[in-house]
């Protein structure tokens, strides 16, 4: 769906449920990252792009000192105080997100007035493509319209990352509220996670398109598995010496191998090849050199897979059975993308065969598992967006 019909319908829904017109529209989308899992948070490099998948929020003042958020997903209200002091819901509550981003625009002295709000969206919930980061994103655009002062863009996707640590309870790294407040139409971001450098690497080949291939296997993180491999990244750099794995090279965790817990010196391996390929893959798409992309998107699936281990049976199928149909039928190459333990896979394919490319992928992955997959195309898109103000 276009951004500017999801707007629309957000407009009406929002007109039915507060029965008013919205006086602010914001948008901010999910994102697929190509390339580069797991290294955002060792200091590493990503390769992201904005999807044509967007949440947005419309809102209008309602002259109190309360904010009510309503979601089109069937979560309920959410109701903020502005009077009393901010804090984090039930673990697991979707209102952490908004509700983060409403308390680091108030600790800036940026208090908005009281308003109204409905979401809608259509970046799967679940499913790795940043959902969360897209409800903060967009929260934080429709902050910066309703108290008059329009953040810096690093600045914008800091508060929001704080937001997703401190209420949220997830220690993510910055690459998906960059990605979702800086992306560019047919451009993919080369992100330096340390500097905060990036580069727009154009991604223009009609003939080449990328699927998403949503394995509608949810998964949680928050508590889970997530902290468990931020943790043991940081215990490899403690041992190597080093500010983070960024900074470590293989010939270092090779001749340090006695000193590693198998575990641990397996996530550290991943992590600096990831580093490696992910730079590499950038290099690629600037020459035209896809099979070389799709080669390095492999055996960064495969380093997930067996040294980081957050892959999963669902995505591992899709992933095999994209190889194997293989260039012959227009698959240039395929990986897991996301936290893992679910969710969707990323893959790289000829414009001309999407279409029965689509079909055998449903079918096979159906066969292996019993499930059936979702699937949409989506070229590089904008980031956030305040459509109405």
């Amino acid at each position: 769906m276009a951004l500017d019909s999801l707007a629309a319908q957000t407009a009406s829904a929002f007109q039915q449920t507060f029965h008013r017109e919205p006086q602010w529209l914001a948008a901010a989308p999910g994102r697929v990252n190509l390339i580069g899992e797991h290294t955002d948070y060792n200091d590493g490099f990503v390769f992201p792009m904005a999807l044509e998948r967007y949440t947005v929020l419309a809102a209008a003042p309602n002259g109190t000192d309360t904010i009510t958020l309503r979601s089109e997903a069937g979560e309920g209200f959410v109701t903020v105080n502005l009077a009393q002091p901010l804090r984090p819901g039930p673990k697991g509550w979707w209102g952490n997100y908004p509700l983060g981003v409403i308390a680091g625009f108030m600790a800036r002295g940026l208090k908005p007035a009281g308003f109204d709000a409905l979401i809608r969206s259509t970046v799967p919930l679940g499913g790795g493509l940043s959902s969360s980061a897209a409800l903060e994103v967009a929260t934080a655009t429709l902050l910066e319209a309703v108290v008059g002062t329009a953040l810096d863009p690093v600045e914008k996707a800091l508060l929001c990352q704080k937001a997703e640590h401190e209420y949220a309870g997830m220690p993510c790294g910055i690459m998906d509220q960059f990605i979702s407040t800086l992306g560019r139409p047919d451009h993919l971001l080369l992100l330096d996670c340390r500097s905060r450098e990036f580069d727009l690497v154009p991604f223009t080949d009609p003939a080449v398109s990328v699927l998403i291939i949503n394995t509608n296997v949810k998964h949680e993180l928050t508590g889970s598995e997530y902290p468990k491999r931020r943790q043991q990244c940081e215990r490899a750099a403690q041992i190597l010496g080093v500010r983070s794995l960024r900074d470590a090279t293989r010939e270092q965790l090779d001749a340090h191998r006695a000193q590693f817990e198998e575990s641990v010196f397996r996530r550290a391996r991943h992590v600096i090849g990831e580093i490696t390929r992910t730079t590499q893959a950038a290099g690629a798409i600037r020459r035209g050199d896809w099979p070389e992309v799709g080669a390095l998107m492999y055996a960064s699936h495969a380093s997930l897979r067996d040294d980081y281990e957050v892959s999963c049976a669902e995505l591992d199928a899709v992933v095999d059975l994209a190889h194997n149909l293989g260039p012959a039928h227009g698959v240039i190459g395929c990986r897991m993308t996301g936290g893992g333990f679910g969710g969707c896979a990323v893959a790289l394919v000829q414009t001309a065969a999407v279409a029965s490319l689509m079909t055998q992928l449903e079918a096979g992955y159906t066969q292996k598992t019993g499930i059936t997959p979702t699937m949409f195309v989506s070229r590089p898109g904008a980031g956030a967006t305040l459509i109405k103000q």
